[in-house]
């Protein structure tokens, strides 16, 4: 299967998963360090698909990261959040305004206070944002990253384009599991493990 198809296998089986679960009134921000948001309500009705589809159409461009590159690449594991990161560019920012609008997403900065949608909003190194679809983290190369130059992983991601015209840039594996190994949660070790098993 296409990264794409292997995308859309995951949202088909999260959907099977979390088909009538109670709530249990966490988010994506509320998600723990070994299951991850698959057990959040974020899960609940996640589908990447239109948010990247926004992106791709108002011309900005963003690289996937967290669990749903992992996916791209294979991974198995079921998520409910779309992590990305941008370069943080101001010429970029109405883009991701004009993206983010068109489904409806709401923003809030690093410390969940809400930030109005507007291009000041895309000037902090990382916001959360919250859709019908998806929520999840947007992230820049300001943010603290450790040791990791993750401009570089930007300017090296991988692309892969659908039928209609869709492209996604992602990250690459290695750069992934240098990403999941640096954070090392319980979660992102076990998936960076999984990712260097393929």
């Amino acid at each position: 299967m296409s990264p794409l198809d292997l995308l859309r296998d995951a949202v088909a089986r999260t959907g099977a998963v979390t088909l009538d679960r109670p709530a249990t009134g966490l988010g994506h921000d509320d998600a723990d360090d070994v299951a991850g948001t698959i057990a959040t309500d974020s899960a609940v009705g996640f589908d990447p698909f239109p948010l990247l589809r926004a992106v791709h159409a108002a011309g900005a461009r963003v690289v996937v990261i967290g669990q749903v590159a992992g996916i791209l690449h294979g991974s198995v594991e079921l998520t409910g959040d779309l992590d990305l990161l941008w370069d943080g560019s101001p010429a970029q920012a109405p883009a991701l305004v004009a993206a983010f609008s068109s489904v409806g997403a709401s923003v809030v900065d690093d410390d969940l206070r809400p930030v109005a949608l507007a291009p000041a909003a895309f000037a902090l190194p990382k916001v959360q944002f919250s859709s019908v679809s998806a929520s999840g983290d947007l992230c820049t190369p300001a943010l603290p990253w450790g040791s990791l130059d993750v401009g570089s992983f930007l300017e090296r991601a991988l692309s892969v384009s659908d039928v209609d015209g869709l492209v996604v840039h992602y990250l690459r594996r290695d750069d992934l599991v240098l990403m999941r190994r640096a954070v090392g949660r319980p979660k992102d070790i076990r998936r960076a493990e999984e990712l260097e098993r393929r």
